[in-house]
């Protein structure tokens, strides 16, 4: 029982970064019906944005208070990859969104590309290491399982920003703009909604998500590489198409769900496993449910 509530955990804590990658991906496809596939390495720019803010402008060094550190580092590299989110709008949608999907979509990986050679390029291939200490190595034993305080930190973090954007986009009128641009941008555009910024709004706070996911893995696994954003993408991809394609909750749900399994395969069966395991439940369940667990987006469920 202990051996199983520790797998919980572990699943839970790698199952809330999938979530927030993957809203992301939803909230993009609730816009524009296309799929980001930039996003993953926005995530992986998340992590090296802090590591570098860390190491090469030596941010705790600047900032004796290591918690008030900690947060001007989040707050920047949010700052920082939302940019980068806007940019890619700007780039790769924008001039092509009345075009149509595919050379969106084609417009999209070549973003992807662009920014995983460029940090390869400026960081180099091998790995690397952030830096410990940050987060004390702390931890308790509850219910025979132990709990360290990253991941405590790394859970916080996630259901925090979870539950913002949930309650920012069901209970505010930008919210209520994203969910009727979501329906339909034509008469969105005659209600006097800017579709324009909305959709760049989207791009902010995708990507600001994703990067803090990044520099969460980051900080509890203490490595990183140009690479990592193929891997935690495509999963996020398929827990956003898991719990329903343009669904927020079906996104949380989605990657909470996949961390989960993915953590019990791999304990329970061969590691090499997990992988396939995964892609395994989410071919069974789309093919008794094909919109997803919570369906396919949806103004209400947007």
């Amino acid at each position: 029982m202990e051996f199983l509530i520790q797998q919980l955990i572990n699943g839970l804590t790698v199952g809330s970064i999938y979530a927030l990658v993957a809203l992301g991906y939803t909230m993009v496809y609730g816009v524009l019906r296309l799929i980001n596939f930039a996003h993953g390495e926005l995530f992986m720019l998340g992590a090296y944005m802090g590591f570098t803010l860390i190491v090469s402008f030596g941010l705790s060094s600047l900032i004796p208070n290591i918690l008030i550190a900690i947060i001007v580092m989040f707050i920047l590299t949010m700052g920082l990859v939302a940019v980068a989110g806007v940019a890619t709008e700007r780039i790769a949608y924008r001039p092509l969104r009345e075009v149509g999907r595919l050379p969106a979509v084609v417009s999209a990986l070549g973003v992807s590309i662009f920014i995983q050679n460029a940090v390869m390029l400026t960081y180099g291939t091998n790995y690397q290491v952030f830096p410990e200490g940050l987060i004390p190595s702390v931890g308790w034993t509850v219910f025979g399982a132990h709990i360290t305080l990253m991941r405590v930190v790394v859970l916080f973090v996630s259901f925090a920003l979870l539950a913002a954007l949930y309650w920012f986009i069901q209970r505010t009128t930008i919210g209520t703009a994203i969910r009727a641009i979501a329906v339909d941008h034509r008469t969105a555009r005659l209600m006097g909604i800017d579709v324009n910024a909305i959709i760049a709004l989207v791009f902010v706070i995708g990507p600001a998500l994703g990067g803090t996911a990044g520099l969460l893995v980051a900080m509890t696994y203490n490595q990183l590489n140009f690479t990592m954003g193929w891997q935690y993408g495509l999963k996020a991809f398929t827990a956003a198409i898991l719990g329903g394609i343009g669904n927020i909750p079906g996104a949380m749900l989605g990657g909470i769900l996949l961390g989960i399994v993915e953590a019990l395969a791999a304990s329970y069966m061969a590691a090499g496993w997990q992988n396939a395991i995964s892609f395994l439940i989410l071919i069974l369940i789309l093919t008794v449910r094909p919109t997803g667990i919570l369906g396919e987006r949806v103004a209400e469920k947007l």
